[in-house]
């Protein structure tokens, strides 16, 4: 079952009539920060794991 262009549009529609625009802003904000910070987390986890091994 895939969605084509129409489908995934009407639900984008649904979704800005229930939630409204503000809100959705502010959703996209917080899970574009959520990403930034587990990429960091991923990051420095990595280096740390990489100085342990060299030191």
């Amino acid at each position: 079952m895939s969605f084509g262009i129409t489908e995934l549009l009407i639900i984008f529609l649904i979704v800005m009539l229930l939630f409204g625009t503000k809100k959705l802003r502010s959703l996209g904000y917080d899970f574009g920060s959520a990403i930034k910070s587990f990429r960091s987390a991923i990051s420095d986890e990595s280096t740390n794991t990489d100085e342990k091994k060299t030191g």
